[in-house]
């Protein structure tokens, strides 16, 4: 996915731990954008809004619970 403009509206996950594991998820055009809310500066990856649907829908289905 190619990215004409940074991701805006950065938001913390509310799944997020006030500890560790925190995610930050922006918007771009067509998608998404993922970064670690405490290491900002190594920068983030985008996804398709199909991707990002997917992945939502996968984590409400509990495809990642251990």
């Amino acid at each position: 996915m190619t990215l004409s403009k940074p991701p805006v509206g950065w938001r913390k996950s509310s799944r997020s731990n006030q500890e560790t594991s925190c995610v930050e998820v922006g918007r771009v055009d067509g998608g998404a954008a993922v970064r670690d809310t405490k290491n900002r500066a190594a920068g983030h990856f985008t996804t398709t809004t199909p991707q990002w649907s997917a992945f939502v829908a996968a984590i409400k289905a509990g495809r990642f619970d251990g």
